[in-house]
């Protein structure tokens, strides 16, 4: 991948200095208005009031399937800069167009008809908010064992082609934590790996195709959330790295697109009580954000905090509004709400009353609207940024993506890697087969190469403690194995994992299947057969798996973790 590519387009977004217009500009100056982007930026922040530059750093989301009453009213009403979809219910494509193309037009009826950021989390693989017919891709650890960055860039564009025929113009993507810690839950398939270079260059290889896509990237969770088992959403994880480890492994991958000039990072509730001594996370931390990230590692962009209403973030600071007055303070330009507050709510009043009290706070309010507008002016009048106003009518057309769906298969097809190597490849010579798993596209996809082979479904959340004899759990699996020769099963979890190694001593050919993350079949599985990695439950991955096992083609993805895999 080339870097003056990635830097042509990244230019578009990367802030410069502000300067004051010599002349003052007319009194019905509009964001659409053709002034130099920095001039008009400052002119609309000078003549914006405390509410309106608040609400223009503000994101709120909507989970159901169009924006609440509330949610358009704080778009009419106060000016709100932002908005999230969620991934609840977003099933219809055709209405989250409809929704952004209500909200753009409610923003452009306001007095500086100022467009909103319109953001959600489609990374690839496992985290997939817009759903209904978007592709459902391999995912970074696929790209990661293909080990190309072209996977990377093209991955990133077309996943963000799809999501910009409906109005998004912003990405939570891509992801670039670290897979340190083998037992996370959290991360897992969403990292390309646990080399920090290379989930670097995959990372801007990522963010390059968003831009050539048109869909602003975001790089995520600063300063890394690879490295803890924890979840923030319900609580503060801790990682108890030094410093030295804290810059030679967490904050590479960051140097990497900080270089490149990524345009938006997002801060993580994440506490490094080695680097910030009283615990502060990251996402509220001004020793993390504005001297280590801005004035230290140099970023330009905007700094987009995770969702403040995980316990990560709450907790600490003791209340909603302490929090989000702590993540303005430190140095976030977004300060993003799943929930959208009320029209009364104190994350409004108290940080309201903080800028009317406080210059400093005010100031640095304005600055942080300033940022934004200035982002919103060099995205939405470039030419490559997302419709303001998409035709749900038409979208069709464009999702899924005819050229990305035959990419995501051949990527896929890269990503195979053979952990272990049996009877391989293995053909159909007229034993008894039964394929276990929770997918009917599994099954479609065992039946084209095994036609003879009887399938067993599972539910994807079955846990191997469920003891009675109903084909739907791990008994019903254990006692209909016991017929067939030789067993395909998908392995992804620690549940399933235990459900697999119930066959060892059946004296059958076991063949796994593993998907997500490949951590589960690491160990303990010397007896199994065959096991091939295919690293997501897309039906790329499955049509890909069965490819490979079949012998369609020969597998060369590499386990993109540390050891000899």
């Amino acid at each position: 991948m080339k870097k003056f590519l990635f830097s042509i387009y990244l230019s578009l977004f990367v802030f410069t200095g502000f300067s004051h217009a010599q002349t003052p500009l007319p009194q019905d100056v509009d964001f659409w208005s053709n002034y130099p982007d920095d001039v008009l930026a400052e002119t609309l922040v000078s003549r914006m009031s405390d509410e309106e530059l608040l609400a223009q750093i503000l994101m709120f989301g909507w989970a159901g399937a169009e924006p609440s009453d509330l949610l358009n009213s704080w778009v009419i009403q106060r000016g709100l800069g932002s908005v999230k979809v969620f991934g609840w219910n977003t099933e219809d494509i055709r209405k989250v167009a409809k929704s952004v193309r209500i909200l753009q037009t409610e923003a452009a009826g306001r007095r500086f008809k100022i467009p909103l950021f319109v953001a959600t989390d489609q990374e690839g693989g496992w985290i997939r908010h817009v759903k209904g017919e978007t592709s459902d891709t391999p995912g970074n650890m696929a790209i990661g064992a293909s080990g190309y960055p072209i996977d990377a860039y093209y991955s990133g564009y077309y996943i963000n082609k799809e999501i910009k025929a409906l109005g998004i113009n912003m990405n939570f993507a891509p992801t670039v934590d670290i897979y340190t810690d083998l037992g996370s839950t959290v991360i897992g398939p969403r990292s390309f790996g646990s080399d920090p270079v290379n989930v670097g260059i995959l990372g801007e290889a990522f963010a390059a195709g968003s831009i050539a896509a048109g869909v602003i990237p975001t790089a995520k969770h600063f300063p890394g959330h690879g490295d803890t088992s924890q979840d923030s959403h319900g609580k503060l994880p801790q990682i108890n790295i030094d410093e030295e480890v804290f810059e030679s492994r967490e904050l590479v991958p960051f140097k990497y697109l900080i270089r490149a000039g990524i345009p938006a990072i997002m801060s993580a509730h994440l506490s490094f009580p080695n680097i910030e001594p009283d615990g502060t996370p990251a996402s509220l931390s001004k020793k993390m954000l504005t001297e280590l990230l801005r004035n230290k590692l140099g970023y330009k962009g905007l700094i987009i905090t995770d969702d403040m209403q995980m316990n990560g973030a709450t907790l600490f600071a003791g209340s909603a509004h302490k929090a989000f007055t702590m993540a303005i303070e430190a140095g976030n330009d977004i300060i993003i709400s799943s929930e959208t507050a009320t029209l009364g709510s104190q994350i409004w009043t108290k940080n309201l009353a903080l800028m009317q009290s406080s210059t400093e706070f005010k100031n640095r309010v304005r600055e942080a609207a300033r940022h934004v507008i200035l982002a919103k002016l060099k995205y939405f009048k470039s030419p490559d940024a997302a419709p303001l106003y998409p035709d749900e009518k038409t979208i069709y057309e464009y999702i899924p993506d005819k050229e990305g769906q035959k990419f995501f298969l051949e990527q896929a097809c890269r990503s195979i890697s053979v952990y272990r190597k049996g009877e391989f490849p293995y053909r159909d010579n007229g034993e008894s087969i039964l394929i276990a798993g929770p997918f009917n596209s599994l099954f479609d996809e065992g039946r084209k190469r095994y036609p003879s082979a009887d399938t067993f479904h599972f539910s994807y959340s079955l846990k191997e403690d469920e003891s009675n004899y109903s084909s739907w759990n791990a008994d019903g699996l254990y006692y209909t194995a016991r017929r067939y020769d030789t067993i395909i099963i998908t392995v992804y979890d620690r549940h399933t994992a235990n459900i697999a190694k119930r066959l060892r001593d059946m004296g059958k050919r076991v063949i796994i299947l593993s998907i997500m993350s490949p951590v589960h079949v690491l160990e303990d599985f010397d007896w199994a057969d065959t096991i091939l990695c295919g690293y997501s439950y897309s039906n790329y991955s499955y049509a890909a798996l069965f490819g490979a096992l079949a012998g369609e083609f020969e597998p060369q993805g590499k386990i993109p973790l540390d050891g000899d895999f």
